[in-house]
Parts: structure tokens; C-alpha cells; sequence
């Protein structure tokens, strides 16, 4: 018995991924709930520096860093307290502030309405199309 539930535990830690799929909406795209936490904006001061993938950093661009998804990915930040959303694009890796899972550009930032307070309670959504 024990031997099936040493085989059997990896698959029991892959339902909920599943369970958390949104499904497809009318564009075809699936949505998958990962994670929530705390979200933070890198500062103009890194416009010009090349991010982790190689591009320039425009803090105008919705852009994001994570540590772990692979570049180009899509990610819908949705901000708690007040419930706006804005897709990014991983192109750097990061945040290094210890309690973050993302840092966003300056005008995603702007989008969810936290450029004010730099940091928010967020949702992340990865998109797959």
C-alpha cells in the first residue's frame, strides 16, 4: 500500500494545476490560476538596462520579471483591493525583494492602480493561447 501511495502522490500534486484551469473563453484562451501574493514595480531608473532575456527595459512597456516562468509568457496581474487587471510579458527575472512573486513595469503598474503605493496583493493568471 504504501508503495502505491508513493507512485500515486506526484499525480495528486498535479490536480490541483488542473482543478485551477479557467477553462477557454470566446478567444480560445486558457487561463491558469497560480498564484497570490505580494507585487511590486521596478523604477524608471532601469530604463535602458538589458533585462534577463536580453531586451531593453522600457518601463513603458507591460513587461514583468518572475523567477520562474519562461520568457514570453503572458501573466494577468489582478490587483485585490480593487479588482483591476493588466496582462504582462515575462522579459526579466526576478523580483529579488524577499516576499514578492512579480515585479512589474511602471505602466502596468499605472493599469491596477499601484503606482501610487508601489506594492499590491495580487493574483497572477498565466494566459496559454
Amino acid at each position: 500500500m504504501r508503495a502505491l501511495m508513493m507512485l500515486a502522490a506526484p499525480l495528486l500534486m498535479v490536480v490541483p494545476a488542473v482543478a485551477q484551469d479557467g477553462g477557454g473563453d470566446e478567444d480560445g484562451v486558457t487561463e491558469t490560476e497560480l498564484s497570490t501574493g505580494m507585487a511590486s514595480y521596478y523604477s524608471r531608473e532601469l530604463e535602458g538596462n538589458r533585462t534577463a532575456n536580453g531586451e531593453v527595459c522600457d518601463p513603458d512597456d507591460l513587461t514583468a520579471a518572475h523567477r520562474t516562468l519562461p520568457f514570453g509568457s503572458k501573466v494577468r496581474v489582478t490587483n485585490l483591493a480593487n479588482g483591476d487587471s493588466v496582462v504582462v510579458r515575462i522579459n526579466d527575472r526576478g523580483p529579488f525583494g524577499r516576499g514578492r512573486v512579480i515585479d512589474i513595469s511602471h505602466a502596468a503598474a499605472k493599469e491596477i492602480g499601484m503606482h501610487r503605493s508601489g506594492t499590491a496583493r495580487v493574483k497572477l493568471t498565466l494566459l496559454d493561447d
